[in-house]
């Protein structure tokens, strides 16, 4: 009985032995992957797995892609119905992902893949993509208003059309206006022209061909300067292009009448001008014949007729129907466009002798500008 009471007592301590055994090599085996030091009391077959474990490589970090389709909204026109893609990478270090498939894809349903979307980005629109909405509002400094695009592309090679053909970047207001930095007081007739061809009444002709020039609107341009006041003006300055000197001369005009007023501290100012259609010194017994009698002289002959009135001012000669009160009128209408109030009158005539019997007799005019 003490016998087999000692075989069990053995037996139980064999059985604990067992037991204790295996918790002794868990241990050990944990200590081991911690990377700590090896057991003194691991088994052989446990301290060649310890070694063999602690030469295998790091878990290396998996990246995976996934790809998803854009919807409808968000492709680009011209697309083709091509998917584009979005890209997510996400990095594991953990042994517990290796069933993943590294460059996973995920595509719509019938929609092919291909090598050249792999990894594809979805392009930026670019500038000749631009679209617009076909009702457009314009903020034309500060005016506002509203108008198809069709209208603004009803021709081609104006800046309208260019604006809005897509190409270009047009600024926008507060309120998501397009914005075009210019006067709109008239903006209303150039998208009346443009919609219907109307054409501006009489006293807005000018100015709307002012902002026509600006647009480039070639058939409204040619459309006011076949129509009054244009037309006359046209006439008008195919004159005044037989003058030599008239612009400049119609500076000097103002600028000695605010010289002599500011020196006087007058209200206004008074200069002399000479107007003279044609280059010929009269004698008394020729001027019945004054605008029609010409003289041939030799160049000699020529610098003996010259001659510099004392005047402010000098206008002529020219060669054409036009006479000298026709130019008058042309001065006061050009001064007056500048806001000058300016009156003319005749004083008499130039009475300088230059040879012989041959006197200058030009003209002399008294002009009277008023300042306020």
């Amino acid at each position: 009985m003490q016998q087999n009471g000692s075989n069990g007592s053995n037996g139980s301590s064999n059985g604990s032995d067992g037991y204790g055994g295996r918790d002794r090599e868990r241990q050990a085996m944990a200590a081991a992957l911690s990377f700590g030091p090896l057991p003194t009391n691991a088994s052989t077959r446990m301290r060649r797995f310890i070694q063999e474990r602690r030469t295998l490589p790091l878990p290396i970090p998996r990246v995976m892609v996934v790809f998803s389709a854009a919807s409808d909204s968000e492709k680009p026109p011209g697309d083709g119905g091509h998917a584009s893609t979005t890209t997510v990478m996400s990095t594991t270090t953990s042994s517990g992902l290796d069933s993943a498939v590294e460059g996973e894809v995920r595509k719509p349903v019938g929609v092919a893949s291909s090598p050249a979307t792999t990894l594809s980005l979805r392009p930026s629109l670019s500038a000749q993509d631009q679209e617009f909405p076909e009702v457009i509002s314009l903020n034309v400094g500060g005016m506002l208003f509203t108008t198809r695009l069709s209208t603004l592309r009803r021709f081609d090679d104006t800046m309208l059309a260019a604006m809005f053909s897509g190409r270009h970047h047009i600024p926008r207001d507060a309120d998501g206006r397009y914005f075009i930095d210019r006067d709109g007081t008239h903006f209303g007739d150039i998208l009346n022209f443009l919609r219907e061809g109307e054409l501006p009444p009489r006293d807005r002709v000018r100015a709307v061909h002012t902002e026509a020039q600006y647009y480039s609107i070639g058939p409204l341009m040619d459309t006011l300067e076949d129509t009054q006041p244009l037309t006359g003006e046209r006439v008008r300055q195919a004159f005044l292009d037989l003058l030599p000197y008239y612009k400049e001369n119609l500076e000097r005009i103002v600028e000695i009448a605010k010289l002599r007023a500011m020196q006087k501290k007058a209200r206004f100012a008074k200069l002399k001008v000479c107007v003279y259609k044609e280059e010929m010194p009269i004698t008394p017994y020729e001027r019945p014949l004054f605008n029609s009698l010409r003289f041939e002289r030799s160049e000699g002959e020529t610098k003996l007729f010259e001659h510099h009135c004392d005047v402010d001012v000098s206008f002529g000669p020219w060669e054409a129907v036009a006479d000298v009160y026709d130019l008058l009128h042309c001065i006061v209408s050009d001064l007056s466009e500048q806001g000058i109030t300016a009156e003319q009158q005749c004083i008499g005539v130039c009475d300088k002798h230059l040879i012989n019997h041959y006197y200058c007799k030009r003209p002399i005019y008294e002009f009277k500008i008023t300042w306020w």
